[in-house]
């Protein structure tokens, strides 16, 4: 039997109706509207958009380890703060670390909490020994220098320091930006999604310089659905 999608293996939609709905997808459609446009039904079309970003989140998770100059981060994704807690992630907040290669791309890891150990195994394990880390005050990245990366440069945003010189976490904190305003057009995203939706936003961010249609085209034609 002839395979009708080169993109979606033993799949019932046309390969024109599928690269509509990529296209959708690129555009940051949301599946409703995408289903109107595509005369397919939504439950088709979150199902659809689901293995992409499950795809996506794989593609993201092999990430060589980044170089050069690098920022480090963490942030709270979910509810705001409730009242009466305090302190990092208060609230019942989905705590993600990030890495982000100046001028390239992001990795991000959803993560327990902020602690020196969660962080600093993730930084020793995605990113070149040689790297220059620029990092914020947080007592989670105490000791970089003793664990190899003597390159640590740090800034003290409790004293509203931003940037000295070229040490600063701008980058990182542009990206976290990027991905709450985004998120926000889902009006809440529930857990066990929230995995899917972070790396999809991910990959969005690294491919922003790019044509995000042909991207996802040319990753599903080598790793259909």
């Amino acid at each position: 039997m002839t395979q009708k999608n080169r993109y979606y293996s033993r799949s019932k939609i046309s390969e024109a109706k599928f690269r509509q709905l990529i296209r959708y997808f690129a555009m940051d459609l949301t599946a409703t509207d995408c289903a109107e446009l595509t005369g397919l039904s939504v439950r088709s079309v979150n199902s659809i958009y689901q293995r992409i970003r499950r795809r996506l989140a794989q593609q993201c998770e092999q990430v060589s380890p980044l170089g050069g100059e690098l920022e480090a981060d963490e942030s709270y994704f979910g509810p705001r703060r409730i009242r009466g807690l305090r302190g990092r992630g208060a609230g019942q907040k989905t705590v993600v670390f990030g890495l982000l290669k100046r001028g390239s791309n992001v990795y991000t890891e959803i993560v327990p909490n902020a602690s020196k150990a969660i962080l600093q195994a993730i930084i020793r394990g995605k990113a070149d020994v040689a790297s220059v880390i620029h990092t914020d005050r947080w007592r989670g990245y105490d000791g970089l220098v003793d664990v190899g990366f003597d390159k640590h440069f740090r800034v003290n945003h409790g004293q509203n320091e931003f940037a000295r010189g070229n040490a600063h976490v701008n980058g990182i904190e542009s990206f976290w930006s990027y991905a709450k305003r985004r998120l926000v057009q889902f009006n809440g995203v529930p857990r066990h999604t929230f995995y899917l939706h972070l790396k999809e936003t991910e990959f969005r961010f690294n491919h922003r310089h790019d044509d995000l249609y042909k991207a996802l085209l040319s990753l599903l034609n080598k790793h259909p659905l």
